[in-house]
């Protein structure tokens, strides 16, 4: 399986590892981000019962998973809660300049704001210690932060351009276009190659990426998963 059929899955055993909690097997069937960082759950390329099992433990009784990978068909028992269907695309062929002017780096003193504007603009999910994943830009204007964009995963070689997002009042002024530029050289700085994910039914996001040079790769869709009760 390509590593960005599953990205999340070879993140946690991969770069972003000690940020895992992993099945105790080994080798793992299952993984997941600590709660703190991040909601998404992950099985291996190819799942057996016994990952489907390992998933179940990892996420406790009444928990949920939360899968972001290609189709994978769950065994009886498990139960859909809802679906978000999404697109993946690639940033190889992005041009971007770098230019980082107006642009801060966030920090951990920075997370409390971080949280207020994924409040006010609803990217995806995103949690206290997200920023752990990587390099987050922002822009602040009088002092409040009204756009970032920043990186979570990284498996293969390719790092994902994540929670891109800019507060109602200050959309139509370029500063997506520049975060993600910005963010995309950072990630060839390091020798790796920029990816995303965008909502299907996000039109107007799509639009811009592609007008970057992104190019569609595969439909991605999270899942969420209830598990088997006891």
């Amino acid at each position: 399986m390509d590593p960005l059929e599953n990205p999340v899955w070879h993140t946690l055993v991969g770069d972003l590892s000690h940020l895992a909690e992993l099945d105790p097997a080994d080798p793992p069937r299952a993984a997941r981000f600590d709660p703190a960082v991040s909601v998404f759950t992950a099985l291996e390329d190819d799942p057996t019962d016994e990952s489907w099992v390992a998933l179940a433990r990892l996420v406790g009784p009444g928990g949920i998973a939360v899968l972001f990978r290609s189709e994978v068909a769950e065994p009886p028992g498990w139960t859909t809660v809802a679906r978000m269907d999404g697109l993946q695309m690639s940033g190889e062929a992005v041009r971007a300049d770098g230019g980082s002017d107006g642009l801060v780096r966030l920090t951990s003193v920075d997370v409390p704001d971080m949280l207020d504007l994924i409040a006010r603009t609803e990217p995806g999910p995103f949690a206290a210690r997200t920023i752990e994943a990587g390099l987050y830009l922002g822009v602040r204007r009088d002092g409040r932060l009204v756009a970032m964009a920043g990186q979570r995963l990284r498996c293969d070689g390719w790092v994902e351009i994540s929670a891109v997002c800019t507060d109602p009042d200050h959309r139509g002024r370029g500063l997506a276009r520049q975060l993600v530029a910005a963010v995309v050289s950072a990630v060839r700085e390091e020798g790796a190659q920029p990816f995303l994910h965008v909502a299907a039914t996000n039109g107007t996001a799509q639009a811009l990426y592609r007008s970057m040079g992104f190019e569609a790769v595969r439909p991605l869709s999270a899942v969420v998963l209830q598990p088997p009760g006891p």
